[in-house]
């Protein structure tokens, strides 16, 4: 059946200015304009969170845009009351737009008496009255089936070898692309298929979380110009660790595409005196002032994505078509020159 409403757009504080992206991108392709919906999201003097919708959304079909970053437990707490707002206003659908999913690196029972966060988050979402999930580049693949209800997972990938085919112009039989650990390399190989080069390993051991006992490159990057690809970059040691292995080896230069610039802690000190020249994490969090300003970290936007994506699902299109570099182009167009 035809959609017969227009998308509505609400944002909690997590990612503001992706929010207003999303909605000006929206105008263009709707060629009307498209803004957030009036809301307050505020706290209480003991930090408890309150909402209020100013807007009727009686019958509307409504995207909630809110990563779960850091603070990941307030962000959390956002999305789950503003979703009971609008459930409780009479809101007919209620997509939950998140692109960066928190919790997802504890999706199994790694250790005997340990939890799987993500299942549990999983579970609240569905729970509060979520009807469908939107994300990028989820950590592991396996959590759009803790959910009962449909989750579409974006793919950074297309979008970073956009930038890599004009960044890399003329020289990109000269590059290489990395996983760096054993469990990234679906990740890396599918980055690797799509602009067609060669694929090395960084196998790393670790003797406890964030501390890595060693690490080995499998596969020749002598000569070659290396690309990690991984889904999020936290303290960065390991990926500054992985950088310098690789210099070593006779790597040329080393460059980063990360879906998730976490970048906590020591991060963009790390990454500032690293040997990378360059670290591209897409804007799926909102980069904090020192990220903006550290001259090798570069922001790739995904507003058109995730414009795009929710205008496919308001008019029950594909959105694994989104999958696909191509069907990209015209929607980066402007910010990547083509031939």
């Amino acid at each position: 059946m035809p959609a017969m409403t227009e998308p509505k757009l609400i944002a909690g504080n997590a990612n503001k200015p992706l929010a207003q992206a999303i909605a000006r991108r929206m105008s263009m392709h709707r060629g009307m304009s498209v803004g957030l919906v009036d809301a307050r999201v505020e706290r209480f003097n003991d930090q408890e969170i309150f909402v209020e919708v100013y807007e009727n959304v009686r019958g509307e079909d409504m995207y909630i845009i809110q990563p779960t970053s850091n603070p990941a437990n307030d962000n959390l707490m956002e999305l789950l009351i503003m979703t009971d707002a609008l459930k409780r206003s009479s809101a007919d659908r209620i997509t939950a737009v998140i692109p960066y999913f928190g919790y997802a690196r504890q999706d199994r029972r790694a250790k005997a008496r340990t939890p799987i966060s993500a299942k549990l988050v999983a579970n609240l979402l569905t729970e509060a009255g979520i009807d469908r999930v939107l994300t990028l580049d989820l950590h592991a693949a396996q959590i759009q089936g803790f959910f009962d209800i449909p989750v579409d997972n974006l793919y950074a990938s297309p979008v970073f070898a956009l930038d890599i085919k004009h960044h890399f112009k003329g020289q990109m039989d000269d590059l290489m692309v990395v996983s760096p650990d054993v469990g990234g390399v679906a990740r890396a190989r599918e980055l690797a298929k799509r602009i067609e080069a060669p694929l090395s390993i960084v196998d790393k051991r670790r003797e406890k979380a964030g501390e890595v006992a060693g690490m080995t490159v499998i596969g020749d990057v002598k000569g070659k110009k290396c690309i990690i690809v991984d889904d999020m970059v936290d303290t960065a040691g390991t990926l500054c660790k992985a950088a310098d292995l690789l210099m070593e080896h006779g790597a040329t230069e080393v460059h980063a595409y990360i879906s998730h610039g976490v970048l906590s802690g020591p991060a963009v000190e790390r990454v500032t005196k690293s040997v990378m020249k360059s670290l591209v994490i897409t804007d799926s969090i909102e980069p904090t002032d020192a990220v903006k300003a550290c001259p090798n970290i570069r922001i790739v936007p995904t507003a058109p994505m995730f414009a795009q994506a929710i205008l496919n699902t308001w008019s029950g299109t594909s959105v694994s078509s989104l999958f696909e570099t191509d069907t990209l182009v015209p929607i980066y167009e402007g910010l990547y020159s083509q031939g």
